[in-house]
């Protein structure tokens, strides 16, 4: 019963803050706040409506299909990457700096130099989306793999198990949690490198483009309507990330006990 309450107030208190911002956008809109750059909801959705199922599948569709596989690819070597500092600790201040590299500098620095790099635009924004990625999972993933007690993996070690045999038996199971809090926050983050990828190279179709033409033209609900289509995109991927963790950490939790 207590969990239910907790759960109702979660809901109630998450409703009633979406109802006070959609009331302070109206307002805004309403009274031209910022020089008129705020269009009211209304105004928004209508614009939604207005563009029509083209053009989201012609703009959006490209820019999800280039987010995820730099998605894909930047968690894919992030996690392998802290697999191996696992196996082989002497990389890990290598493997250390690369991650913190690749977070503190800003895409829009290092979008020439892949620009030069990679003559293929998609494959560009698909680099720029896997950097946005790298750093967060190889540390959720890292911290993840060396979060079990020391008795779980020295009983594995009494039983004739090297290290391989505590990645496996121990460490992966423990680290699925970490993992996975690590993909929900990759996920939108995903979104938004390829989206800036996409303002840096210019494409003929993608949201980036989209949203400055839109601009170009002034058409101010319009890029609010793009950008705040984009922001359920992102959160959509969070949600999908959330949904299978629920389930994997249950099955992490029942295994690391068996363990």
């Amino acid at each position: 019963m207590t969990g239910l309450r907790a759960f109702g107030s979660r809901w109630g208190a998450g409703a009633l803050g979406l109802v006070a911002v959609l009331a302070l956008w109206w307002i805004a809109g309403v009274f031209a706040w910022f020089k008129g750059t705020i269009p009211t909801p209304f105004a928004v959705l209508r614009a939604i409506g207005e563009q029509g199922s083209e053009f989201y599948s012609t703009n959006f569709t490209p820019t999800i299909e280039l987010a995820l596989r730099g998605f894909l690819w930047g968690n894919l070597l992030a996690i392998v990457l802290a697999l191996l500092v696992v196996i082989i600790p002497l990389i890990e201040g290598l493997a250390t700096q690369l991650a913190i590299i690749s977070y503190c500098t800003p895409l829009i620095a290092v979008a020439p130099i892949v620009q030069v790099a990679f003559a293929e635009v998609q494959t560009m924004i698909v680099f720029l989306a896997a950097i946005s990625v790298f750093f967060t999972t190889m540390i959720g993933t890292l911290t993840g793999l060396r979060s079990p007690q020391q008795a779980s993996l020295d009983l594995v070690r009494v039983y004739g198990g090297g290290a391989f045999s505590q990645l496996v038996r121990i460490r992966l199971i423990a680290a699925v949690p970490n993992i996975l809090g690590a993909l929900k926050i990759a996920a939108p983050a995903a979104v938004l490198g390829a989206v800036l990828g996409e303002f840096l190279s210019m494409p003929e179709q993608g949201i980036g483009p989209a949203l400055i033409l839109a601009q170009q033209q002034a058409a101010i609900p319009q890029v609010w309507a793009i950008a705040l289509l984009a922001g359920v995109i992102a959160g959509i991927g969070y949600a999908i990330v959330s949904l299978v963790s629920v389930f994997a950490t249950r099955w992490s939790t029942g295994n690391a006990v068996l363990a």
